[in-house]
């Protein structure tokens, strides 16, 4: 424990915490570590670590449950992890395949439905992974913890029920996979946002069930006690009240014709669909309509809460469903309710509303205009009495004398906030109303529901308490802290596995969208290193490459050697999947796996193409083994480090991979994704490619590391390859797309190693791959020039060439057992093309190298600031072997002629240069 904290701690031997510290009572443990906390929170340079959330000590300090939670960096991370961790042995054997996941798994489950997050990875869907690369004990990291269901699925895997567990040990049985072994894992949990980590805390950390539905049944009473008037209504004998459900309110516009008031659901919605109509006419001139051409109309009034003029949308209630016993009806507001509205209005504004101004924002000030829908503070997303009852629920749950209790309660009731606001869309389904906000962004709706406080939280509070009581946490497991993942106040080499969904590009404002739910907690996020694309943040793509490289970094230093790491990708933009994967690389991971869920099929499916990437992604990476570090630090960059390299790295591989009855081509095991993988293991490490890729396709021929169906195994592992393809009927298949040069070749040899033809034969099938996905400034290559610079034609002189007299010989019946120099043979195999032998093709590379190389230097002396078009092939060779000669200043320049999003969609260039901008800037 640091000397700070260690020097306060008092023991005593009746309750341990998840330090082994020992406390008279939970009570006393929770005093004496807000204590500590509170007085680390006036270290003027703890508050000044990078991605410190905003907010006083005080909230900070209520949202907290130290040392297992805190809002804020959690001091207490590097004690869990010396507590329960065990120091990174090089001696002890580790040995994992990667796993492909399903992360749409477990979507439907009641405890992940718990509490909602604009994007979650199902605790089901980690499970399996978890399992697969740690042990029970472990130490697990999800740095972009989000709402904690990695935390979740860490527990899950001891508190499973066995009828879960009795499936997948089933399951792992006929993939033909060992038993799991069941126990829970350690787990620290970190994210920059306040809100998130609140719940992920609450998800995580156990508190007595039994308790907590007495106490949310006690706060509604109590707010019903205390506003239930405000949601009184008259039934239709005029004496009996019911008690308010919903209440849809329509916003009033203007007609551009006549400029007569409409109220857009009595006009627009249709009465027995509710359904909005795309054509409607105005009550007063019966010009035809579109909400494209109404004009908002406004009120004018003082805020009550600021005292400022205010310019809100004027509004009118038009339809209230109540409950009557225990049947509901629909009714229209009538002059009781408007009066008890009026009422209401007349009312001092309830002081446990937040009323802080919100500052400028993509989601509130460029994406949708919040000031323009009257919303320049937080209290304005909430019609009056709705913002009575909120305000009510949040006192009451915030003044619980339990403290745990107090925040499960919280957890509970910040469910409403946004269901409550006037984001709340009218979403009905018979007499229910569905709460609908539009995930992932602000907007107000021409007609919002008003939920009562019991239809938006009675229920809810139900289902939770059965949820958790089916679900028993352990405070010993976790630890939760809200910091950047940039800097993780975590051991070196400490964790056994992380598994990650971090923010993809701009899909999705974290800290813009939290803003509401963090303003009632009065601790809101730092946005500065949030890792996003933000242009109203000035964060375009390269900002956020490097703040995940940052952030993968930190992943790097803190995992252990050897160890693995999942990564949950969902962008469809191929420029951010390349900011990913070069990020990843440069941090030092190796990318051992790309798989994506075949939702129609059900099935995994190997990502080929950086332009596919319409679906969730899973990147399983590794950290290298120390042992190869150490190699390399002693060797430099030479042909034996690079054999280490490919060593290791397949290794780490998978060997087979059955796919409905049949075996998967293995991507990774491709000679040339493999030559790829260590080009970025080399750049880095800033050091020069010691081979280049005919030496390395010579080299693999020449070593033992025998090939298999177009895939490299090491000796070890060929024995087991050729058993399981034994037990197919055919070899696997690589599925290709061609969308540029590079993958133009590579089809090519598919398609010539199976099939030696002529030119005439070939072009109609070329010419067939050459569709819509061809990169927009990539030139298109003729197949002539393809051919001759890749392969080898026979012209019908000498013998005919093994590879051309295996296929006529098992495809022409008439050509079987022929010699090599019969007429008959030669004839048919003239003019065609084949795929050289690996000595003979060291050749053709290096003479394409050179043909590369001269293109590329037009490039670099072209005058031209920009190339409109240009070979990637060009640029690749060009931009390598300006690396080998340390020449940074060449690749930027010719970079620069690029167009910026063609950069930025091809890994290998991006890689090159933004390594190559690195050792620039440093040097500068």
């Amino acid at each position: 424990m640091n000397d700070f904290l260690r020097d306060r701690i008092t023991s005593n031997p009746s309750a341990v915490d998840c330090l082994g510290q020992t406390f008279p009572s939970d009570q006393a443990r929770r005093e004496r570590y807000l204590a500590l906390l509170a007085e680390r929170l006036k270290d003027p340079a703890f508050r000044a670590l990078e991605g410190f959330p905003k907010g006083t000590d005080e909230a900070i300090l209520a949202m907290s449950d130290p040392p297992y939670y805190t809002a804020c960096p959690n001091p207490w991370l590097d004690d869990f992890v010396r507590h329960h961790g065990t120091p990174y042995d090089p001696a002890v054997s580790y040995s994992r395949e990667p796993l492909a996941i399903d992360v749409s798994v477990g979507k439907t489950d009641q405890l992940y439905k718990a509490h909602s997050y604009h994007t979650k990875v199902p605790h089901l869907a980690i499970v399996p992974s978890i399992l697969h690369y740690t042990e029970p004990g472990d130490l697990v990291l999800d740095g972009f913890a989000g709402s904690g269901m990695t935390g979740v699925a860490a527990q899950w895997c001891g508190a499973a029920p066995a009828v879960y567990r009795l499936q997948l040990e089933q399951e792992w049985k006929r993939q033909g996979k060992a038993a799991p072994k069941w126990g829970a894992r350690r787990v620290i949990l970190n994210d920059l946002s306040p809100a998130a980590t609140f719940i992920a805390a609450n998800y995580n950390l156990p508190f007595d069930v039994d308790a907590f539905a007495t106490a949310g049944k006690q706060l509604l009473k109590e707010v019903e006690q205390e506003i239930g008037w405000m949601y009184e209504t008259l039934h239709s004998d005029g004496r009996t009240k019911g008690r308010i459900e919903y209440v849809v309110w329509s916003q009033i516009y203007s007609c551009p014709e006549c400029t007569g008031a409409i109220n857009f659901v009595k006009e627009a919605v249709d009465p027995s669909t509710k359904q909005v109509r795309s054509v409607f006419c105005c009550p007063h001139c019966a010009s035809e309509m579109t909400k494209q051409r109404l004009e908002r109309l406004f009120l004018s009034t003082i805020d009550a809460a600021t005292g400022l003029a205010l310019a809100t949308p004027k509004r009118e209630p038009v339809l209230i469903l109540y409950i009557l016993g225990k049947t509901r009806y629909e009714k229209l507001p009538d002059s009781y309710d408007l009066d008890v509205l009026a009422r209401i209005e007349s009312m001092q504004f309830p002081a446990d509303v937040p009323t802080q101004s919100i500052p400028p924002m993509h989601m509130t000030h460029e994406r949708a205009r919040m000031d323009q829908a009257g919303i320049t503070h937080i209290h304005h997303f909430f019609l009056t009495r709705p913002a009575h009852a909120l305000g009510s629920l949040w006192r009451k749950a915030k003044g619980h004398p339990d403290p745990r209790l107090r925040h499960a309660l919280l957890f509970f009731v910040e469910q409403a906030i946004w269901t409550s606001s006037v984001l709340n869309r009218f979403q009905p389904q018979g007499f229910k109303q569905v709460n609908k906000y539009l995930p992932g962004v602000y907007y107000v709706p021409s007609h919002s529901c008003e939920l009562s406080p019991w239809y938006a939280v009675e229920a809810r509070g139900k289902r939770l308490a059965k949820i958790f009581s089916d679900f028993r946490s352990s405070r010993d497991c976790v630890a939760v802290t809200t910091s950047t993942a940039e800097r993780l106040e975590l051991p070196g080499a400490s964790i056994d596995y992380i598994f990650t969904d971090p923010p993809f590009g701009e899909n999705i404002y974290y800290a813009d969208l939290n803003f509401l739910v963090e303003s009632w907690h009065g601790v809101t996020t730092d946005a500065r290193p949030e890792a996003i694309i933000d242009r109203f943040k000035k964060k375009a793509l390269p900002e956020y490459q490097r703040l995940m490289q940052r952030c993968f970094a930190e992943y790097y230093r803190v995992l252990k050697p050897g160890r693995w790491m999942t990564v949950v990708f969902s962008n469809s933009r191929a420029s951010v999947w390349n900011a990913i994967q070069v990020a990843l690389q440069q941090a030092g991971f190796v990318v051992a796996e790309v798989t994506a869920l075949d939702k129609q099929q059900g099935s995994y499916r190997q990502v080929t193409s950086t332009t596919a990437v319409k679906q969730d992604l899973v990147i399983s990476a590794y950290k290298p083994n120390g042992g190869l570090e150490q190699r390399f630090a002693q060797r430099g960059a030479t042909p034996e480090s690079a054999w280490d390299f490919v060593q290791t790295h397949l290794k780490q591989l998978s060997v087979t991979k059955p796919k409905d009855g049949e075996l998967e081509f293995i991507v990774e095991r491709d000679p040339r994704r493999i030559y790829d993988r260590m080009i970025a293991w080399f750049v880095r490490h800033d050091a020069p490619v010691p081979l280049s890729s005919d030496e390395f396709l010579e080299g693999l021929s020449q070593r033992d590391f025998p090939e298999r169906d177009g895939m490299v195994f090491l000796p070890e592992q060929v024995g087991h390859y050729e058993m399981q393809r034994a037990r197919v009927t055919r070899a696997p298949q690589m599925e290709l797309f061609v969308s540029d040069e590079r993958s133009a070749i590579d089809w090519l040899t598919d398609f010539l190693k199976k099939r030696p033809s002529t030119y005439q034969e070939v072009h109609p099938e070329y010419i067939a791959q050459l569709g819509a996905g061809w990169r927009k400034h990539e030139e298109k290559p003729e197949l002539s020039a393809l051919l001759e610079d890749n392969f080898l034609r026979y012209e019908g002189a000498g013998d005919v060439p093994t590879q051309i007299t295996n296929y006529l010989s098992k495809n022409f019946h008439e050509y079987r057992g022929m010699n090599k120099v019969d007429p008959g043979l030669v004839a048919k195999a003239k003019e065609r093309w084949y795929v050289p032998d690996p000595n003979k093709a060291a050749d053709l590379e290096k003479k394409r190298e050179k043909t590369l190389l001269k293109a590329f230097e037009t490039y670099r002396a072209n005058p031209a600031r920009r190339l409109k078009e240009f070979r990637l092939e060009v640029l690749r060779a060009g931009f390598k072997a300006a690396w080998s000669q340390k020449d940074h200043r060449t690749i930027i320049s010719v970079a620069r002629k690029i167009p910026e999003l063609a950069l930025q969609e091809d890994e290998k260039l991006l890689l090159w240069y933004d390594q190559a901008l690195t050792l620039s800037d440093a040097q500068s």
